[in-house]
Formats: structure tokens, C-alpha cells, sequence
């Protein structure tokens, strides 16, 4: 071998390299991917699994049960460190790969990394077709990786060796691109796997990404200020993209100055604390009514780092302003020329802090902080009286839970949710205390979610208390990483909610007019109504039968003391309560879920004609 090369496999040369690259923000250097999930078949097990094998010193490796779950995990990972390091997950041929499209779509969706090394096909082809191979008739390189495409922001198939030094640089980009960030695929061959090549050392050298922060257009930078100005009822909507550019402090600064109220998107809620005077909660479809009462009748929206899904927008009726603008401060120009608006793209600690210096003296009036501040004490009674528990020995109710939840947990907890009806009570009711601790996947709002991304965050903050709130749907989803968390020694903290059935989707059929139909956990009758009697599952004894200490709580007062055990606990910990039927706070804002035009049952009637009456506030703004 030449002094300037290095004899290795295809696999065993990407393991290296993965093990040199670095991300840099702000003088602060991290791992780019700091270790790698994997389940091992025929397709990965003598190529990237060997490999893993021969450089365990330098590449930590996390075994998974569900492929899918293996993403959520380095999803989780890379959230809770701001996306400066990600996580790789390799899968085999077949069905390995193709249970990674979920978790590659919800990654892309939020715009957080992760590398995706599946299995393929022979690149030679001589072995074809290969146990789990798909064959197409007339495409001979097409093979089920070719699924990862449309939700990967990358993606190659490396048929050659030496095609990996020229992609795989270009995935390290791509994963540590602030902007152009996500699922980054790439496709391995088995017989490629295995082949040896001669490598340039210069190839597994120690090589820095660093993350820029892009200053404002100077121009861009003169148009928000004059806009600002010149409002009276400006809104701040606080997005991800808040906490990705860990801009929380700057974005406190420019309110503290102005006075501008921050209402929060799921993903951008905790960019302000709680009880700062200017924050008012979530916004939108499940906002608290502080916020969307003044999204109605705001004269400028100010997005930063926002996507505005259609929860945030109220499917667009949310600001009915009828001089209303928007002002958007994106690194992603995509996001930023939304709704029209006047677009400030740059990074958000960066635009936010030149916005806070340009305004100098300038304050919203003092009538509309009096407003939004008593807008905000009437909320927070709201709050108190949904968390509140007045009888220590009754059942509690879903809203109780999370009262005895907020009530156990300090400011560097973290709380993880992703789907079910749980998400709406959260961002109405949580009172974030940190910039981290509000942990909320809705851009994909993926069930089974939670436990996986619980085991990633807790690789990513050792000794932190970390939280996964799951509902008994989104439990039979997807529990299998229990094992792994038992595995791995990671002590994350369970919090099973049974109310027998998909709480969410059944009250949202209901108001749709089809009537609960296919969302109870209970037992039918031969004529397919239901008993009411609830199935016979124990949830708590199969989290029990995987490795978690569980500890059943029938009361409040026994939820708050298991809650405090748990807490304190060094290993794998479940909290099973059942709880009773309660009234959280209403919806606040509309959604557009379309009810069916026609139909010979009442209850779709009725709900196509709620349905135009509220489908009628729709406006385009342009």
C-alpha cells in the first residue's frame, strides 16, 4: 500500500470518514455523527456491519428494534442539540429499508438530520435477483431505496468505491446545511460494501462543517424595520427555527425593547419562559385564545423561523386583519416568501439581534401591552383551573395528568410528544421553562414517535430528565425501544395515558359527521356497534414485560408520588395511569378537515354545514 493511501473496504472507508467530521457554530465544535443505530440483515451485516465492528473505538453503535424507530431516535438526538450533530442508521435490503421512509419523511418534514446507509441490490447485478430484491421490468437499477428519494434532501447510490469520495462530502454538506438540512441517503450496494479500494488519506482526515450564520441584506434589513415602525399591533410567531439558531436570548432581547408579543408555533414554544410578559402561548388551531385573539386583529405578523403549517394559519383564517402583513426572517428563503410577505433571510439569532439594534427607542403603544397582558392573566386562569386537581383521590383527567406532570419536573427536563390529543393540551396548557424542555414533533405528527426520540435525547443530555408522554394508541404503535433504552442503560421516564382509543381522531370524527366510526378500543357487538366494555390489554404489564420498573397510579395524588419516583429513578421508569373523561380547553381557531358534501346521515349534514360557515373565513394572502 502507498504511503498516501489506505487499503479498505467501501465500508470500513465511510465509517472513518463519518468518524472525522465535525460541525462548528459559534467557536463550538460537535460530532457530526456521533454514533449510529443499526439492525443487521444480508444486506448490511458483512459490509457496514463489519465495519462497524473493526472501528467501534471511533463509532458508537446503538442496536435498534424498528428501523423506523432508529430514525425518530437520531431525530430526537439531533433536535435536542440544535441539528450540530446528527446520528447515521443502517438498515438491510427489503423491508429494512423501506421501514425508514417513515422516519426519513418526518426528518425532512422538520428539517432535522439524519443518515440514512440502507442495504441494496449487487451492483454487478450477479447475483440477481437477490433475496428481498425488487425487480422492475424495465428499470434494472431501480430498487426499493428508490422510496428514500422524494423525503431525503440527498440521496446516491454508491455503485462504484470511488463514487464515495465525491458523495459523500456532499452528504456532510447537506446534513450540516442549516437550510437545506434532513434525510441524507446513501444506498449501498452489498457486493460495493465489501470491495476494497485504495483510499487518499487525505480522505479520512479531520474536516470542520462549520454552520453559518447569514447576516441580514441590508436592504431587507431597512424594509422590516420600516414596517415595524409603522405598526400598532405587531405579533411575533416564534418557530423552530428560534431554537435552531439558538436565538431564544435574542429574541427576549428585541422583546424586552419593543414590547412585541410571542405567540409559538408547536415546534417554536419554550423560545420564550413561560411567564415572560410578552409570551402568550401557542398559536393557531390549538393556540391559546391570549394568542389567537391577537392574530385576529394584528396589523403585522412577524415569522421567524416558521413554517406556518396550516395548524399556526388556522387553515387561513386565522388573520383577519384586512391590512394585515406579514413579515418573515428565514434562513430558508422557501419559508420566508410566504404569505406574501416582506422576507428577512438570514440566520434568526443574527436577524434578530440586527432588527433589536435598528429599532432603538422604539415600543409598541402601551395600550396594546395593557391589552395582551391581561389578555394573558385570563388565560393563565384558564390554565390553572384545566391543571388543577381538587380531589387528591379521584382518577384524574388528561389535563390533570400534565398538571402533576408540571408540578414534578424542573427547567431542564424534557418533555417529548409527537401526535394524538395530547399535543393540543400541551401547547395550550405546558408552561415551558427552557429552551429545551418542550419537545414537540407535529411537523409529521408521527404516532410511536416519543420513546425512540426519548432514548436519542437522552444520549444527547446524560443526566437530563427525560419525559416521553404517550397515549394508548401511540403506545401499540411503536413500544419496541424499551428494550433498547433497557439495553443501553437510558433512563427515560414513560408516562402511558389509557383512555382506550384514539382520544383525538374520535373527536375529531365526531365533528366531521362520521361519527367516532373505527377509533374505539373496545369490543363490538355482532352488529358492530360497540359493548363499551374495554379490551382486555394491560399496557402496563407489557412495558413491564420489556425491561421498564412500571408503577400503576390510579389516583392524583398516587400519579404525583409516581411521578416523583420516577423521576429520581436511574433506569428505564413507566407511569401508567388510566384516566377519566375531563374538558380541556376548546380548539380556539378553526381547521380545515373537509366534511363530505352529501350524505344521508345527519351527523355529516350538520357538519358540512358548520364546515361553509367556517370554510367562508378562509383568505389568500397576497
Amino acid at each position: 500500500m502507498s504511503a498516501a493511501t489506505r487499503r479498505l473496504t467501501t465500508a470500513q472507508a465511510l465509517v472513518r470518514f463519518l468518524a472525522a467530521q465535525y460541525t462548528e457554530r459559534d467557536g463550538v465544535r460537535h460530532r457530526l455523527v456521533a454514533g449510529t443505530w443499526g439492525i443487521f440483515g444480508h444486506g448490511n451485516v458483512a459490509g457496514v456491519g463489519q465495519a462497524l465492528v473493526e472501528y467501534g473505538d471511533v463509532m458508537p453503535f446503538h442496536q435498534g428494534r424498528s428501523e423506523q424507530a432508529m430514525v425518530h431516535a437520531a431525530v430526537g438526538h439531533a433536535r435536542h442539540l440544535n441539528r450540530l450533530s446528527a446520528q447515521a442508521v443502517t438498515t438491510s435490503i427489503g423491508p429494512g429499508a423501506t421501514n425508514l421512509v417513515t422516519g426519513a419523511a418526518l426528518a425532512t418534514v422538520n428539517r432535522l438530520p439524519v443518515l440514512l446507509l440502507p442495504g441494496d441490490y449487487f451492483a454487478s447485478h450477479a447475483a440477481d435477483p437477490l433475496l428481498q430484491q425488487l425487480e422492475h421490468p424495465s428499470e434494472a437499477d431501480v430498487s426499493v431505496n428508490d422510496a428514500l428519494r422524494p423525503v431525503s434532501r440527498y440521496f446516491d447510490r454508491i455503485n462504484r468505491p470511488e463514487a464515495l469520495l465525491a458523495s459523500a462530502p456532499r452528504a456532510m454538506r447537506v446534513l450540516a446545511d442549516p437550510a437545506e438540512t434532513g434525510a441524507v441517503t446513501l444506498a449501498l450496494p452489498q457486493d460495493v460494501q465489501a470491495e476494497a479500494f485504495d483510499w487518499p488519506e487525505e480522505f479520512f482526515a479531520d474536516r470542520v462543517w462549520r454552520v453559518r450564520r447569514p447576516a441580514p441584506d441590508p436592504e431587507e434589513l431597512a424594509d422590516a424595520v420600516r414596517a415595524l415602525r409603522a405598526a400598532r399591533r405587531p405579533l411575533i410567531v416564534a418557530g423552530g427555527g428560534v431554537h435552531h439558531g439558538e436565538a431564544e436570548a435574542a429574541l427576549e432581547a428585541l422583546v424586552d425593547a419593543t414590547g412585541i408579543p410571542v405567540a409559538s408555533t408547536q415546534a417554536g414554544k419554550g423560545s420564550l419562559r413561560h411567564d415572560h410578559p410578552a409570551d402568550l402561548g401557542g398559536i393557531g388551531h390549538t393556540g391559546t385564545a391570549v394568542a389567537d385573539d391577537l392574530a385576529r386583529t394584528a396589523d403585522l405578523v412577524i415569522g421567524v423561523g416558521t413554517r406556518y403549517s396550516d395548524f399556526t394559519t388556522a387553515s387561513g383564517t386565522l388573520f383577519q386583519d384586512p391590512g394585515v402583513r406579514f413579515l418573515n426572517l428565514n434562513i430558508t428563503a422557501f419559508d420566508a416568501h410566504k404569505l406574501a410577505a416582506r422576507t428577512l433571510v438570514c440566520d434568526a439569532r443574527a436577524g434578530l439581534t440586527a432588527l433589536t439594534g435598528a429599532l432603538s427607542g422604539h415600543r409598541v403603544p402601551s395600550s396594546y401591552e395593557d391589552e395582551y397582558r391581561a389578555g394573558r392573566a385570563r388565560w393563565e386562569e384558564t390554565v390553572r383551573a384545566a391543571l388543577r386537581a381538587d380531589d387528591e383521590n379521584a382518577v384524574p383527567t388528561q389535563t390533570q395528568v400534565l398538571g402533576a406532570l408540571d408540578a414534578v419536573v424542573a427547567d431542564r427536563d424534557v418533555v417529548i410528544n409527537a401526535a394524538g390529543s395530547l399535543p393540543g393540551d400541551l401547547h395550550k396548557l405546558w408552561r415551558s421553562r427552557s429552551p429545551r424542555q418542550y419537545h414537540l414533533e407535529y411537523g409529521y405528527s408521527c404516532m410511536g414517535y416519543e420513546i425512540p426520540a426519548a432514548l436519542g435525547v437522552q444520549q444527547a443530555a446524560p443526566g437530563v430528565p427525560v419525559w416521553a408522554l404517550v397515549g394508548d394508541g401511540t403506545y401499540l404503535m411503536n413500544p419496541t425501544e424499551i428494550v433498547t433504552a433497557v439495553q443501553e442503560e437510558l433512563p427515560v421516564k414513560l408516562v402511558l395515558v389509557q383512555n382506550h382509543g384514539y382520544a383525538s381522531i374520535g373527536g375529531l370524527s365526531e365533528s366531521v359527521g362520521a361519527e367516532r366510526f373505527g377509533t374505539d378500543y373496545r369490543h363490538r357487538a355482532a352488529d358492530g356497534t360497540f359493548t363499551g366494555a374495554p379490551l382486555p390489554v394491560d399496557l402496563a404489564a407489557n412495558a413491564a414485560s420489556l425491561g421498564m420498573d412500571v408503577l400503576r397510579a390510579k389516583t392524583v395524588r398516587e400519579l404525583r408520588e409516581a411521578l416523583s419516583t420516577a423521576r429520581a429513578a436511574t433506569r428505564p421508569t413507566c407511569v401508567y395511569v388510566e384516566t377519566a373523561a375531563g374538558d380541556a380547553p376548546g380548539a380556539q381557531a378553526w381547521w380545515d378537515v373537509p366534511v363530505a358534501e352529501v350524505s344521508a346521515r345527519d351527523a355529516a349534514t350538520g357538519a358540512r354545514a358548520r364546515y361553509e360557515q367556517a370554510v367562508a373565513d378562509r383568505r389568500h394572502h397576497l
